[in-house]
């Protein structure tokens, strides 16, 4: 057995207001919570402070993206230093969102990794491939593209958690199948060992987002290689429990 510690993310995207976070609150402080996972949310930066403040301290808050540098001419942008400064210890980073929709790159993604870690934060460093890129077998070849990338700007990876999330399985009911997942956590961990390290390979977590529910964390949370998971809508309600503890 792995003593990767099973990790399960939030991402509760652009939604919420005071009294919602209230409720995810409540239900998540109710639990009960295996212990033996760790659980981050990530919440929209105005509500971060609030959030933290919320929640216990045994329960992570992360931002859902912040900046390359630590200051200056970037309006709407936020950065690693803000991010302290409230209390959160984690970023969201390379969101296929972000990628898709903002138009961010890999090397602006690697960017932001690079200098979230050189200021402190610890990181969800996400990567995954589109619908037709599965379909015309580039899977394998666009994760390691999105990987290389963040890993050349890696300096500490005790402080990385990879999210695998294919595109097509983000908000579509679509789940790619605890074997599917697996193939791919698998390939990319050795994807790591050939070109990190061994020691990197089998200590970082890689966990798995694509419409993760509680009727399938269990079986996806049975497959060696996947780590945990990052959940979008799920994570908004009180199944967010039932996900949190599919390996209790």
């Amino acid at each position: 057995m792995s003593d990767r510690k099973f990790f399960v993310g939030g991402n509760w995207k652009m939604n919420g207001s005071k009294s919602k976070i209230d409720d995810i609150v409540n239900f998540m402080v109710t639990g009960p919570l295996n212990a033996n996972t760790e659980v981050v949310v990530g919440c929209p930066s105005i509500y971060l402070d609030y959030t933290r403040k919320a929640l216990p301290p045994t329960i992570g808050v992360a931002a859902q993206n912040c900046y390359k540098v630590a200051s200056g001419a970037f309006t709407g942008e936020i950065s690693p230093a803000m991010i302290k400064d409230v209390g959160v210890e984690w970023v969201i980073l390379g969101h296929s969102e972000r990628r898709s929709i903002f138009g961010e790159n890999d090397q602006l993604v690697a960017e932001k990794v690079g200098h979230a870690l050189a200021e402190g934060l610890k990181v969800i460093a996400c990567v995954g491939e589109l619908l037709e890129e599965r379909e015309s077998g580039k899977t394998e070849e666009v994760v390691f593209r999105q990987t290389k990338a963040i890993a050349d700007k890696v300096s500490d990876w005790s402080k990385v958690v990879i999210a695998y999330e294919p595109v097509w399985a983000i908000g579509t009911g679509k789940t790619a199948s605890p074997q599917q997942a697996q193939e791919v956590h698998a390939q990319l961990r050795k994807w790591l060992t050939d070109n990190v390290s061994a020691d990197v390979a089998s200590k970082t977590r890689l966990i798995y987002g694509g419409s993760v529910t509680a009727g399938n964390c269990k079986d996806l949370a049975k497959e060696p290689d996947v780590d945990g998971f990052l959940v979008g809508g799920a994570s908004l309600k009180p199944d967010f429990v039932e996900i949190i503890n599919a390996k209790a």
